[in-house]
């Protein structure tokens, strides 16, 4: 038996509903759409584009690369101040980005603690270079990554892991054999969301790397900048995003309906 409507929830959720859905219905009711392919095809957006598809693409793979271990670390081991650990990995979900882009700043800048000793070793400076987004995405996005990443490790069933160990497996050759497959769906999920998350990133890209067309200027730089001076530039611009938004949504729709079932 379905019970009555309670209209107490029913107003104030759909007010929400209208706050979250107006805005984004704003953007495609705006959209210059009849010029929309020519503005696609000027050369500052397909800079930005491509810009950001290779830096996303990049600090997703940093992630991967030091997530992975980083999640295993956090699910599969015990050791004192793991806590700790695990609630400072998280840190950047809730650090506002430019506060993230300041740290950077302070620890990998010309006079970082780390940064000083980069440039007067090698000769390298991170800061306000292609390189420098990189680090500032891969630094917002990598919690998403570990945080799937460890979800995954710790619904697995280790009797599989086990079984590979009795019968002679090192750990190493365990882990890749066995564990990776079994987290596999986890590790992509997370991969998406933090590639996703650093296409989107602008409060540390900003201050850590600047906003210099085709080197470090993003989509989202670009929208900042094109507002200001052309807003049908930044709406096509907003367009291309929120068209990705919507596609990694729907990506991972079927994997977050079976972890709510």
């Amino acid at each position: 038996m379905r019970s009555r409507v309670p209209w107490l929830l029913v107003v104030p959720a759909v007010l929400g509903m209208a706050f979250l859905v107006l805005p984004l219905a704003g953007l495609l009711v705006r959209a210059p759409w009849s010029t929309l392919p020519q503005r696609l095809s000027e050369p500052q957006v397909l800079e930005a584009l491509r810009l950001s598809l290779v830096t996303a693409s990049v600090a997703t793979a940093v992630c991967l690369v030091l997530g992975v271990p980083l999640a295993w670390l956090l699910a599969r081991t015990d050791f004192p101040g793991r806590r700790l650990l695990r609630a400072l990995v998280t840190v950047p979900l809730v650090l506002p980005p430019v506060v993230g882009g300041v740290a950077l700043l302070l620890v990998l800048g010309r006079r970082g603690l780390v940064g000083q000793w980069l440039e007067s070793a090698f000769g390298f400076s991170l800061p306000f270079t292609t390189a420098g987004v990189v680090v500032a995405e891969a630094f917002v996005a990598m919690p998403f990554l570990v945080i799937a990443v460890e979800g995954a490790l710790r619904a697995a069933d280790v009797r599989y892991e086990e079984a590979a160990a009795t019968l002679g497996a090192s750990r190493f050759t365990v882990f890749r054999r066995v564990t990776l497959p079994l987290v596999a769906p986890g590790v992509l999920a997370g991969a998406v969301l933090c590639w996703a998350r650093a296409l989107g990133e602008f409060g540390a890209t900003i201050t850590f790397a600047g906003n210099f067309p085709g080197r470090t200027q993003t989509m989202p730089l670009a929208v900042y900048l094109a507002l200001e001076t052309e807003p049908e530039a930044a709406i096509v611009l907003s367009l291309v995003l929120l068209a990705v938004s919507v596609l990694i949504l729907v990506a991972l729709r079927d994997r977050w309906v079976g972890a709510a079932a």
